[in-house]
């Protein structure tokens, strides 16, 4: 597995900051970023026991392969 990373928050601090990063051998995405523990927030998704929510600020798209293309997002 090789994962490269795309981009950290540029406007964070050093240690811990949200960074994407893409596993060229699943194609998927990682995405480090903030636990999400807002009781509320949480209760309006529907998350499965075997997945979790991270949050990252809305500046960091930027690292998205797709939006560097301008490919628009398929929902």
């Amino acid at each position: 597995m090789a994962l490269r990373k795309l981009g950290k928050d540029p406007e964070s601090k050093k240690a811990g900051s949200p960074t994407v990063y893409l596993d060229d051998h699943s194609d998927n995405y990682l995405v480090q970023g903030w636990k999400v523990l807002d009781e509320e927030r949480l209760a309006q998704m529907d998350i499965p026991p075997h997945e979790t929510v991270v949050e990252i600020p809305r500046r960091m798209v930027q690292f998205f392969e797709e939006m560097k293309r301008g490919e628009a997002a398929d929902v």
